[in-house]
């Protein structure tokens, strides 16, 4: 006679882990855009530890509960942030004097122009999660159109200062995300809102 266990295991919803890992990176690297901090050395760590692996593992688990919005999010910011630390270590001649040289801080300005094109339609899924995360992804686009118009040297000032401030309002959307998303699981009710997605997409 055969006999077939399953064994179901259950895991814990990550968002609020990978918005918390958002939080830290983005009000670190805003200090830095707003000249409070100077230079990138002490980012780098916060950069691969809360900004990529923190999100990638994020990823991972939305990869367990089947959702593909939260996979590609926490996924595509957990590369960019493995991408930028290693940038700026070049930049920084961590991997020989060669590498800073050859260095072209123009090639910043595509990698966030495709961070935007691919922000703008992350941002259209988000309508239909909630009013929170969409808040968040609005941001990000944002602070893309202001880095990448940086790199370019389209209106610096004006782009550099749209990027310091909108990486500031992530930092605290996301810190907001998070506590929701803890509170509200711990508690079992909503104890702080989310906001209902807009439901314009989905029928």
């Amino acid at each position: 006679m055969n006999q077939n266990n399953h064994v179901k295991i259950e895991v814990a919803d990550p968002s609020a882990l990978g918005l918390l890992g958002l939080a830290i990176v983005t009000l670190v690297a805003s200090a830095n855009k707003f000249g409070i901090v100077s230079g990138v050395s002490l980012v780098i760590p916060w950069a691969i530890f809360l900004g990529a692996f923190v999100q990638l593992i994020a990823c991972l688990n939305d990869i367990k509960h089947g959702n593909v919005f939260g996979t590609t999010a926490f996924g595509g910011y957990a590369f960019f942030w493995f991408g930028m630390a290693m940038s700026w270590m070049i930049q920084l001649g961590v991997f020989g004097e060669a590498m800073k040289a050859a260095a072209d801080p123009k090639a910043f300005g595509f990698v966030f122009l495709g961070y935007l094109i691919f922000t703008l339609y992350m941002t259209i899924g988000a309508v239909e999660t909630n009013k929170t995360l969409l808040i968040i992804f609005i941001l990000i686009d944002f602070l893309f159109i202001g880095l990448a118009g940086t790199s370019f040297g389209i209106a610096p000032h004006a782009m550099h200062t749209l990027a310091a401030t909108s990486e500031f309002l992530i930092a605290l959307m996301s810190f907001y995300g998070s506590a929701a998303n803890v509170l509200n699981k711990t508690f079992g009710r909503e104890f702080l809102p989310l906001g209902k997605p807009l439901g314009i997409f989905k029928k």
